[in-house]
């Protein structure tokens, strides 16, 4: 059974949680990527922030490009895997949060990440990332 550690993706891009909006949004653009963990000073994982994020928190709201990432992220409930999660365990967890993404984390670090790209990819798993992607589209109720 393989395990996170052996599809995720270990040079990961994250920034501090006190760059800016603008900084992060300038590193999805170089990296070519939707997602970026945020971390400490001390390098432990503390949110993740998306283009999504940016998007709906920032520009739709008229907030300036240098707000803090700490102001525009999803820092409550940060789902995690472990290098050492089943690769099933993870797509289900996936599929029950609905994310796209997923950090690894070990002692409070980020040390890699696997989307559900990672999953899909690999023949053995394509049916967990089939499930998971539908049960990540199934509509939830719009935020009023």
């Amino acid at each position: 059974m393989a395990q996170l550690k052996d599809i995720m993706t270990s040079n990961v891009v994250t920034v501090n949680e006190t760059q800016t909006v603008q900084e992060a949004a300038a590193l999805m653009s170089q990296y070519n990527i939707g997602a970026i963990p945020v971390v400490n000073n001390a390098r432990h994982i503390v949110g993740i922030v998306t283009d999504r994020d940016i998007t709906l928190r920032t520009t739709a709201q008229g907030e300036n490009v240098q707000t803090p990432i700490s102001q525009v992220m999803t820092a409550q409930k940060i789902v995690q895997g472990t290098p050492d999660m089943d690769v099933h365990q993870a797509s289900n967890l996936m599929a029950q949060q609905q994310i796209r993404r997923l950090p690894v984390v070990e002692n409070g670090q980020i040390v890699g990440m696997v989307a559900l790209g990672d999953l899909a990819v690999q023949n053995q798993y394509a049916n967990e990332a089939e499930q998971a992607l539908q049960s990540i589209s199934t509509p939830s109720a719009p935020q009023e």
